[in-house]
């Protein structure tokens, strides 16, 4: 009536298990054992620890890291370089400009990671931007967060790059534009030491240089080195927002750059040219390739021209020089980087023998009425000292005229009845003129000059000081050299009355917001002569001009004083030549000096003439008197 009941499945399982055998047990049970489960449980504990740990190191310790990370990965700053300074003449006339360009940097964090990305990559971008493989090896190479600052890739973009670029921008992840500008000089050989140029920063001078970055330029040589702080501006940015390749989405905001400050310097840009120009002359006409000029202001220190002998084209190097052209600069046997007005060291020959009358008249060895007789000659025992002719009787004024050796060997050593200065004091009022130390000019790579003692002979070349040394630096030779600025230096303290200036290339830094910072004299020491023991010493250069070594000169429309130098160099008969000058000789506006280097024996004169003809121009167009006509 009711059917048949259902069977209760429950009931079925339990006695299944009730009924199984120990064999078919084991087949679905696997015991634990507890040292098993404790170890198992340790371990699983261990690595929570650690994975909680790191947790907490990232976002307490390195949060503010990886945000920063995280936010550059969406967020790029690109650099905009500040236009550098421009550099005018005294007169307002541009010695370099800047030319707008255009540049190529890179995120390195955001090249691609796969090599074979990475060799697509590369063919493709030296392809389009004609990149050189070791720049890209150099990219690549940079890791960690410095992957984040951008790498300079290429400056001065031609227009068929950029068309390139652009067209196929997705290709290159990180890879940005930039607009920059590169320095154009004007009549660069001319004012290639003077100015110097900028380039590429390098990696020593990013690491000393913490504001700066992989594409920045920067100052290397010249004006451009000595005052980069305040030529260099500030930099801009824009701010872009950019995907997970690196590819730029949007522009979110700009920061302008803000231009370096201008600088007007003491140089007369006509007269630097008439300078080189004058000099270049004489030298090809000589079949010779050394030399150098320096004007100087004697009344306040200001640097009117330099010169240095060959010079070189600074744009090579602001535009990118090439290896082989840099190379052929080192290789120059005339060595055309080398700035031979401030860092050449030579002997200064009888330029030296104004100081030297100086130092003799001011310890009473002569006063300017003493006679010392020239016969070509002294002999000291079986040495011999010669004279560069028979100058006869000589008083001081006419001794530094025909620049008589006998008479400042006798003044300088000791000779017969004068007692002479001796080393010690020869060295002290060398020192009190400015030998033997930098100027302080405001260039860099200044050299020092040297002035010689016994104590430095002996430790140097294990030999005693002999009285022939007395007498080779009376007339600078032996051990004393100097540069060129050093000695027109020590002749505009003379020419001034008294006061020895740091020689100064820039005058004024103008900001762009109209403010203006005076460079004014800087005076290394004054009244360290007597007045009237110079004004002795002015008369002897002025009868150089009337009755001595540089009577050529005679013919200009206004008085100069002067001294003509030789001086031997080396084994051979060569001789660096020296002209040392002011004008007007009763008002000094001037004070020059001409070297010409590796002259073939005593060729006295080569340097009269370039000191003629730029004192004929000067006069005429710088003080307005007729010139005398070059000769």
């Amino acid at each position: 009536m009711f059917g048949k009941m259902p069977q209760r499945k429950g009931s079925e399982i339990d006695d299944a298990v009730l009924t199984i055998t120990e064999r078919d047990a084991a087949k679905i049970e696997w015991p634990l054992r507890r040292k098993w489960a404790k170890g198992y449980f340790i371990v699983s504990g261990l690595i929570l620890f650690l994975l909680f740990g790191r947790v907490v190191s990232m976002n307490l310790f390195q949060g503010g890291k990886y945000a920063d990370i995280a936010k550059h990965n969406s967020v790029r700053q690109i650099p905009q370089p500040a236009p550098r300074g421009i550099i005018f003449d005294r007169y307002g006339k541009p010695l370099v400009g800047n030319v707008p360009s255009i540049g190529a940097a890179l995120i390195p964090m955001d090249l691609p990671k796969e090599t074979v990305d990475r060799d697509r990559f590369r063919t493709a971008i030296m392809a389009v931007l004609h990149v050189d493989a070791g720049t890209l090896d150099e990219a690549f190479a940079i890791g960690g967060t410095a992957g984040l600052s951008p790498f300079l890739l290429k400056e001065k973009l031609t227009q068929e790059e950029m068309i390139a670029f652009l067209s196929r921008q997705k290709e290159f992840p990180g890879v940005s534009l930039f607009k920059t500008a590169y320095r154009e000089y004007s009549d660069s050989v001319i004012f290639s030491h003077l100015i110097g140029y900028d380039g590429k920063i390098t990696e020593s001078e990013l690491a000393a240089e913490s504001a700066y970055l992989p594409t920045d330029m920067i100052g290397k040589q010249g004006i451009e080195k000595s005052y980069e702080n305040e030529l260099r501006g500030t930099r801009g940015y824009d701010r872009m927002e950019v995907d997970a390749f690196g590819h730029p989405k949007k522009v979110l905001g700009s920061i302008p750059a803000v231009p370096g400050n201008d600088l007007v310097l003491n140089i007369d840009a006509d007269l630097q040219k008439k300078a080189y120009d004058s000099l270049q002359t004489m030298l090809e006409s000589k079949g010779l390739s050394r030399g150098a000029v320096v004007a100087l202001d004697p009344k306040d220190g200001s640097v009117l021209a330099l010169v240095s002998v060959p010079g070189f084209d600074n744009n090579l190097f602001s535009e990118g020089i090439s290896n082989d052209a840099y190379r052929s600069l080192l290789q120059n046997a005339a060595k055309p980087l080398f700035d031979r007005a401030i860092s050449g060291e030579y002997a200064p020959g009888s330029t030296f023998k104004p100081v030297i009358a100086a130092a003799a008249l001011s310890e009473g060895v002569v006063d300017e009425h003493t006679q010392i007789e020239s016969k070509g000659g002294i002999t000291v025992g079986s040495f011999s000292f010669g004279d560069w002719r028979v100058n006869g009787l000589t008083d001081i004024r006419s001794a530094i005229a025909v620049s008589s050796d006998v008479f400042f060997y006798s003044i300088g050593g000791g000779y017969g009845p004068v007692s002479g200065l001796g080393i010690r004091r020869m060295k002290e009022y060398a020192s009190r003129f400015g030998y033997g130390d930098r100027t302080g000019i405001d260039l860099p790579g200044e050299a020092d000059g040297f002035l010689a003692d016994p104590e430095w002979k002996k430790k140097a070349m294990g030999e005693s000081w002999y009285i022939g040394d007395d007498y080779h630096s009376a007339i600078g030779q032996g051990f004393t050299t100097a540069t060129p600025l050093q000695i027109v230096n020590s002749i505009a303290a003379i020419a001034n009355g008294g006061t020895l200036y740091v020689p100064q290339i820039v005058s004024q830094v103008r900001g762009i917001d109209g403010n203006t910072v005076q460079n004014s004299p800087r005076v290394i020491r004054s009244a360290f002569m007597s007045p009237n023991i110079l004004k002795i010493v002015r008369e002897g250069m002025r009868e150089t001009v009337t009755d001595g070594t540089a009577t050529p000169l005679k013919t200009l429309p206004l008085p100069v004083a002067g001294k003509t130098g030789t001086a031997q160099f080396g084994t051979g008969d060569k001789t660096d030549g020296w002209f040392v000058s002011f004008a007007p000789y009763d008002d000094p506006k001037i004070a020059l000096i001409i070297l010409v280097e590796a002259q073939e024996g005593n060729e006295n004169y080569n340097t009269v003439p370039v000191a003629k003809d730029i004192y004929d121009w000067y006069f005429r167009e710088r003080l307005g008197v007729g010139g005398s006509g070059i000769q």
